[in-house]
């Protein structure tokens, strides 16, 4: 009888983590689409859907792309992110995409995609790119992209691309969510509203008040 139970509870925890794992990620679709209805005031997890019968091609399509996007900002780079507020059709399909231009010696800063893994593919220039595992380890992966590498960054680590080169630099990603997310470090840590007590950051941080003070100032 021990024996048994002791199996049931092993079977029961096995079908918990694998109903976790599932719930991890964008629930699948129970039908050919469900363009998303931006007019609608219900709320949910996503969007409601839009009536079939008034879907047309326009809500699965996007133009202009290919125009490259400004980089005159403190960091030298633009991320332009297609999901399903840009592109209503992408509701319930669970994948997104982001343009991202860098200028050169541009970064895109260290954050994280709480809500999917990001598979980038470089079309012009050269990218410094890595990412950190978690505790305790924390270790660096790094490595350079040329034009037409590609590289994944795992869901939810810390990651960040940097443009090596004299020139402008292209990459296009590929999310697996409809809404990623991003949580840009130094914007959160540093330009929470309010602002995260200096008490806190200076003795996380391990520097005095003043200098958390001037780098919260920045933003």
């Amino acid at each position: 009888m021990a024996s048994d139970l002791s199996l049931l509870l092993v079977v029961a925890l096995v079908a918990a983590l694998s109903f976790s794992q599932a719930l991890a990620r964008d629930p699948g679709a129970l039908q050919d689409f469900c363009v998303a209805d931006s007019m609608s005031k219900v709320i949910v997890n996503g969007f409601t859907c839009k009536n079939p019968e008034l879907v047309k091609a326009d809500d699965f399509f996007l133009s202009g792309l290919n125009v490259p996007r400004s980089t005159m900002n403190k960091v030298a780079s633009n991320v332009t992110l297609i999901n399903a507020n840009i592109i209503p059709g992408l509701n319930t399909l669970g994948i997104s995409m982001a343009r991202v231009d860098y200028a050169p010696r541009g970064l895109n800063p260290p954050h994280i995609h709480p809500r999917a893994t990001e598979l980038q593919t470089v079309l012009e220039g050269s990218l410094y790119v890595g990412f950190i595992t978690s505790n305790p380890e924390n270790k660096l992966v790094t490595k350079v992209l040329n034009k037409g590498d590609v590289f994944v960054f795992p869901q939810g680590l810390i990651h960040f691309q940097f443009n090596l080169g004299r020139t402008r630099a292209l990459a296009m990603s590929f999310l697996s969510s409809q809404n990623p997310g991003v949580i840009t470090i130094a914007n959160t840590v540093f330009g929470s509203k309010p602002n995260i007590s200096d008490d806190i950051l200076s003795k996380a941080f391990q520097v005095d008040k003043k200098t958390i003070d001037w780098i919260q100032s920045q933003f």
